[in-house]
């Protein structure tokens, strides 16, 4: 079984605790953050990647039109409950692997992720598929926890990472920074959130074409 396939199942598995096991984190910091992120989002056509349960749902800015995708059949079933909940949302939901983006090239104005790319088996391919995806010149927002790359903590990071990712499913020691560069992405700016620089906002653009 491929890592991907044990990932969907994963989150297959936690769909319906989900939103109890992170009820906490929610109501002290990540609310919050997922709100902050919502505000700088720039376009009318906004690709959300790893719409979970639909944590995001109440922030979409007012007038655009977002496309949200999940690789968990049993997450969007969840996000679907919760659309229903607010017609007003200009939202579709789709189950697709995030790795294998199945749009044409530079289709979206922005896209969002937020505490996904800890997940994504392989994070620069899916990094890639956003970078073609979204038109030159467009955003890319990440919210995300990362290593944090100290003495003592960053390698109990790694030590711990395999267990905490069969476990829960995420990575701990994702550097998610530096895999947005390599996906070859432009970073505007990042923003630590937390102490340690344990998560981070980081904004992104995708290159603009360069005429010969």
């Amino acid at each position: 079984m491929s890592e991907t396939e044990n990932t969907q199942r994963r989150y297959d598995r936690l769909a319906p605790i989900y939103d109890a096991m992170e009820a906490g984190v929610e109501l002290l910091a990540f609310e919050r953050w997922r709100k902050r992120l919502w505000s700088q989002v720039e376009g009318r056509h906004v690709l959300e990647i790893g719409v979970g349960t639909g944590k995001n749902f109440d922030h979409y800015p007012s007038g655009t039109r977002v496309t949200g995708i999940d690789l968990s059949s049993q997450m969007l079933s969840r996000a679907r409950q919760r659309l229903q909940q607010r017609p007003q949302r200009n939202s579709n939901l789709i189950q697709m692997d995030a790795q294998r983006l199945a749009f044409a090239d530079d289709v979206f104005d922005s896209a969002v992720a937020t505490f996904v790319f800890c997940s994504v088996p392989l994070p620069v391919q899916g990094l890639h598929e956003l970078a073609r995806v979204v038109r030159p010149g467009g955003q890319v927002l990440l919210l995300e926890h990362v290593r944090i790359n100290r003495p003592v903590v960053g390698p109990l990071m790694d030590a711990l990472d395999p267990v905490i990712v069969r476990v829960m499913g995420a990575h701990i020691a994702r550097q998610t920074e530096e895999n947005v560069r390599r996906a070859g992405l432009e970073i505007e700016s990042v923003t630590e959130l937390a102490p340690g620089e344990l998560v981070k906002l980081i904004h992104a653009r995708v290159r603009a074409q360069t005429v010969e």
